[in-house]
């Protein structure tokens, strides 16, 4: 099973910006889960969106043929708590890119309000040093990741049956 912490995605420009939403509910398990009367957004699933957000605009800037994977959060700073019935955007800027890593500049609204911000660091494990070999099939983008950017950019058509090939190993 996967988790995606972002509903869609509402701009997208391929290699530079993302802007993904999420709509927190009072219906989702994980907000009950600090305190009994008080259910809030947990801090490390908004920095899991965050990745989410930006590790897509990551992987796209470079077709996705590579397997990009969180490496480092270099900053996670939000100012106030998320409840149920907030919105939140997650706004990611693609810094740097290479052959082995990128890094990410991003900031959280609440409501349409800046209440953090998320710096992250991804390394494309294709390119990894240790020499460790990992499957042919790109088990970071998924279908179900790919399916948020419908409308956004255009894959190459060898990119979907790659990562469909993952979403059916799992299966």
């Amino acid at each position: 099973m996967r988790w995606i912490w972002i509903d869609r995605f509402v701009e997208f420009k391929p290699g530079v910006s993302a802007t993904a939403v999420k709509n927190v509910s009072l219906a989702e398990e994980h907000l009950h889960d600090h305190w009994e009367d008080f259910p809030l957004m947990p801090v490390s699933l908004m920095i899991e969106g965050m990745a989410q957000t930006a590790g897509i605009l990551v992987g796209q800037a470079r077709d996705f043929k590579e397997k990009v994977i969180l490496a480092k959060i270099t900053v996670a700073e939000i100012a106030e708590p998320v409840l149920p019935g907030d919105q939140l955007h997650y706004h990611a800027e693609l810094k740097t890119i290479s052959d082995k890593a990128a890094s990410t500049h991003g900031t959280v609204l609440k409501n349409g309000q800046p209440i953090g911000t998320i710096d992250l660091m991804f390394s494309h494990i294709d390119q990894n040093l240790a020499g460790v070999k990992f499957p042919e099939e790109n088990f970071v983008f998924t279908g179900q990741f790919l399916r948020l950017l419908a409308g956004f950019v255009d894959l190459p058509t060898d990119t979907a049956s790659r990562c469909e090939g993952a979403e059916a190993g799992r299966q």
